[in-house]
């Protein structure tokens, strides 16, 4: 018989401590990388959580281990949002609700926004974003289009394009007029809707799964080249 041996009265609040500080550094993290991009430093996170950075390395190794943690709980978070847009009664309010959701919340976050551009930052994550993302947005899409709300060449690549132009907006009009994105995403809107006398069409065609892939990897390579040694 194997005799249980009680863990030391100090073994729980150090485990409690080290919990806390985790979430302090992963909640100042997404905050500096949010306002910065990912160029901002382990030390720039450790200031803002108010610990000194050998607590941050002893949580997470490197930054690129810090990044993949807050990637996989944006992504989780868009795809969510998404599974909650399926199931709008309305499968048009459900699209474009997600669109806005999408853009307000690229908008406000540019590491985010580095996170979906380059994927492949430290360790490709394209794989992950590809498995959680794609299928709802291609849920969204086929909902839109069968019932007859939606343009019948519109692709689930093109949501996160749309997405991303939208955000880029608002960040550039963001010291004037921080809500002009709205417009353009309500002239975005009715571009999308099919038109009762026939949607004109495209000139060129959507990115295909393959070529998002390769997009977000090209810009990933040219990112790095022009980044300064790790911090």
């Amino acid at each position: 018989m194997y005799l249980m041996i009680p863990a030391r009265p100090d073994e729980r609040p150090l485990r409690r401590d080290a919990e806390r500080n985790r979430q302090r550094i992963v909640a100042a993290a997404a905050e500096v990388f949010g306002e910065r991009g990912l160029d901002a430093t382990l030390d720039d996170v450790a200031r803002r959580a108010g610990v000194g950075v050998g607590t941050v390395y002893r949580r997470f190794p490197d930054k690129e281990s810090l990044v993949g943690e807050l990637f996989e709980d944006r992504i989780n978070a868009l795809a969510a949002a998404a599974e909650s847009a399926c199931e709008a009664e309305d499968p048009w309010l459900g699209l474009q609700w997600y669109l806005e959701f999408l853009a307000t919340t690229m908008a406000g976050d540019l590491g985010l926004r580095q996170m979906l551009l380059f994927a492949t930052y430290g360790t490709d994550r394209v794989a992950y974003l590809r498995e959680r993302i794609r299928p709802v947005a291609a849920r969204l899409v086929e909902r839109a289009q069968a019932a007859g709300q939606l343009r019948d060449d519109v692709c689930a690549t093109d949501i996160p394009m749309l997405a991303i132009m939208l955000a880029t907006a608002a960040e550039y009009a963001a010291p004037v007029q921080p809500a002009l994105w709205r417009r353009y995403l309500a002239l975005i809107a009715e571009g999308l809707r099919p038109s009762r006398e026939g949607a004109a069409p495209l000139p060129v065609a959507a990115l295909d799964p393959a070529q998002m892939e390769q997009l977000m990897r090209t810009h990933s390579n040219r990112a790095r080249s022009r980044r300064p040694g790790p911090s």
